[in-house]
């Protein structure tokens, strides 16, 4: 008999339903089962981001430098770049919009003092990480701006099997364990009758993205057939392939033969497209930073934090920094992200837990989003290069 697999969105998807059926009738005392989980859960991840966050970033820029040639340096330009645009674009536009679809404050109660509503731990287990966030993160872009710097390889190797470490740790733990997180959290807020408003805030965030995603398309196709000479919605009807492919796997990696395919198409040089793909698939996220940055504005409103451009700005920088440290599995980027959110926006194990629910609810999305775009920066490295190729 053929075992049925079930995807993250999927096992996402059964625990929330779960979690709120299972609160309607659940004894308080079960509940609370749940709920310390959820803390050990959270206090377990607060002690590894700052390990995901240098053993991610490290390497990642220690590669990005390595033998860097000048068409590396501008497609990594242009990436960070529209990765920057993503971020940007989607915090302008949910200024504006989010505010018409999110009441402040009316999703969900935030009480001085939680506990008068959410259902307590039956104990806690202190976790204190090795070094906060900040101090991670600075330590990464030390160190993996000096791999760049130094000719040995030693060091290198030793990041990169770090990352392994970290990839696994996610792949076969923290992946794994995240319905179950999800379930306690949603199970948690039915008892406590705050389960109506957020679904409805997911609902409404969810058409937002799906329609501001269609939109940054058309803008990268439009500057792409600008700088290509080429008909923009022809390019992006070619990419149309590509982007169904990773509505269906989700991963940026295993759609990169048919994003390679749909590129060539376009008309692009083959050394261009398959230098430029692959290295895009892995640098250029352009959609989940879309997803990110609107998910933490809707989850600010319904919170009532106050949204302060500065912070943001500063936050959206350092978010397509992350971004490229982002492991290729599927929850990979919000994972990446949650250190950030953490250190600049101020979230909490709950608000935690709900962007990274949200984030999966789309992940497929926000995938088809990077890949289509992906075949856009081609079009602009093939034009830069083809100028560069005719510079006495």
């Amino acid at each position: 008999m053929k075992k049925i697999k079930i995807s993250l969105l999927g096992k996402v998807a059964l625990a929330i339903g779960l979690g709120i059926v299972c609160g309607q009738f659940l004894p308080v005392g079960v509940a609370r089962i749940f709920v310390t989980f959820n803390s050990l859960f959270g206090e377990f991840l607060k002690f590894v981001i700052p390990l995901i966050i240098c053993g991610l970033v490290i390497p990642a820029i220690g590669d990005l430098g390595k033998g860097a040639g000048k068409l590396l340096v501008i497609t990594a330009i242009i990436a960070y770049g529209s990765t920057l645009f993503s971020g940007f674009f989607t915090f302008a536009s949910g200024s504006f919009a989010l505010p018409q679809l999110i009441t402040p404050g009316a999703e969900i109660a935030t009480p001085e003092n939680p506990e008068e509503l959410l259902l307590s731990t039956y104990f806690t287990v202190n976790m204190p990480p090795l070094m906060d966030v900040m101090t991670a993160l600075l330590l990464s872009f030390v160190l993996g701006i000096g791999l760049t710097l130094i000719k040995g390889t030693t060091m290198q190797n030793v990041f990169a099997e770090f990352r392994e470490i970290i990839v696994r740790l996610i792949e076969s733990i923290i992946i794994p364990l995240l319905p179950l997180h999800i379930f306690g959290l949603f199970l948690n807020m039915t008892i406590s009758g705050q389960v109506a408003g957020i679904l409805m805030m997911f609902l409404k965030v969810i058409a937002f993205i799906f329609i501001l995603h269609i939109l940054l398309l058309v803008i990268q196709f439009t500057i792409a057939g600008i700088a290509g000479r080429k008909n923009p919605f022809r390019l992006l009807k070619n990419m149309m392939p590509a982007y169904a492919t990773a509505l269906g796997t989700s991963s940026s990696a295993a759609t990169i033969p048919v994003t390679l395919a749909q590129t060539l198409k376009n008309g692009i040089r083959e050394p261009i497209a398959v230098f430029v793909i692959p290295l895009c698939a892995t640098i250029h996220l352009s959609g989940s930073t879309m997803k990110i940055v609107a998910c933490a504005m809707a989850i600010m409103l319904m919170t009532n934090t106050p949204i302060d451009t500065a912070t943001f700005s500063g936050f959206i920088c350092m978010l397509g920094i992350t971004m490229v440290a982002a492991p290729g599995v599927p929850g990979g980027a919000i994972m990446a992200a949650v250190g950030v959110l953490e250190s600049m926006l101020g979230f909490d194990d709950t608000l935690q837990a709900l962007m990274i629910a949200l984030y999966i609810a789309m992940d497929s999305f926000g995938t088809a989003c990077n890949v289509t775009g992906d075949g856009a920066i081609a079009v602009v490295v093939d034009s830069i290069a083809k100028k560069m190729d005719k510079t006495p």
